[in-house]
């Protein structure tokens, strides 16, 4: 589809593009290939795509093989998908907010991957709500903006490096793939993208103490120019934060944007250790 194509789909649905919902249209044919390449989508395999918009990298994922369930939001655009790729058995179309739909029950227990160009409004939030899935794609493809890319991937000390780093990396090593112009979407985007890939870690965390571990990431980053260990302690105040953090092996200095991802796991596993000594008895200062 080409932008007088696009155009005048969307006035025959008497749209314009949104942009609260982050709805920025890719139209080369080039970067498409380089997404579905990139991403080595198999014939048969099951891929999610979240925000298809009108279907142009839908289209190529089908034409790759993929079995494909898509989670659009928008009626209009759902709408023109559910006419465009009827009689398509192998696209499967769910209306509704990635940010909140509950991706087990659409995905199911076998393993599936991610591919899709987001759309900026909704990355943060739906990569928190499918990496708290029980069964969270084994990978993902995506096109982010390129400022959330650089967070996603910076090194502790970073002025980018930031909660979403760690609670994100607890599940997935990030890498960015490719940079992605501006000029290859319509409306464009003030702000570049990046192509981005998630590769779920061999050895993941377990559910508990991964929960755990992202509940101290945000109380330290709330005010992350303060010392971690005063936040933690005004946070679990029966807990002996000094020693906590010189169990992991951490100084009682140090501010959360210092603090790795392991070291991170390691705090969470020292906490989890005295909150188990405490049998319960610990309770949040807030509370």
């Amino acid at each position: 589809m080409n932008k007088t194509e696009l155009l005048e789909v969307l006035a025959s649905l008497d749209m314009h593009p949104s942009r609260k919902l982050g709805q920025n249209f890719l139209l080369d044919p080039n970067m498409l290939a380089a997404i579905v390449s990139d991403a080595a989508v198999q014939p048969g395999e099951r891929i999610l795509e979240v925000g298809p918009g009108l279907g142009m990298l839908t289209t190529a994922l089908l034409e790759a093989g993929a079995e494909l369930t898509a989670v659009e939001l928008d009626h209009r655009l759902a709408g023109y998908l559910r006419n465009h790729f009827a009689g398509n058995a192998h696209f499967h179309l769910i209306e509704g907010d990635a940010c909140k739909v509950d991706f087990d029950e659409i995905m199911g227990d076998a393993p599936y991957r991610c591919v899709a160009n987001l759309p900026y409004s909704c990355s943060t939030p739906f990569l928190a709500n499918i990496s708290s899935a029980k069964n969270p794609p084994k990978d993902l493809t995506v096109l982010l903006q390129r400022e959330m890319a650089d967070r996603l991937v910076a090194s502790p000390g970073s002025k980018e490096y930031g909660a979403p780093t760690v609670k994100v990396g607890l599940l997935y090593a990030v890498r960015i793939l490719r940079n992605v112009d501006r000029k290859v979407f319509f409306p464009v985007p003030e702000v570049t993208s990046a192509l981005v890939r998630f590769k779920r870690r061999e050895k993941t965390t377990e559910p508990d103490l991964r929960k755990l571990c992202e509940e101290l990431v945000n109380v330290t980053f709330q005010q992350r120019r303060k010392k971690a260990v005063t936040q933690v302690a005004a946070k679990w105040k029966n807990i002996d934060a000094p020693a906590l953090f010189a169990s992991a092996g951490l100084p009682d200095g140090i501010r959360a944007d210092a603090i790795s991802r392991d070291a991170f796991l390691a705090l969470a596993r020292e906490l989890q250790k005295q909150l188990q000594d405490f049998s319960g008895s610990v309770l949040p200062a807030d509370r």
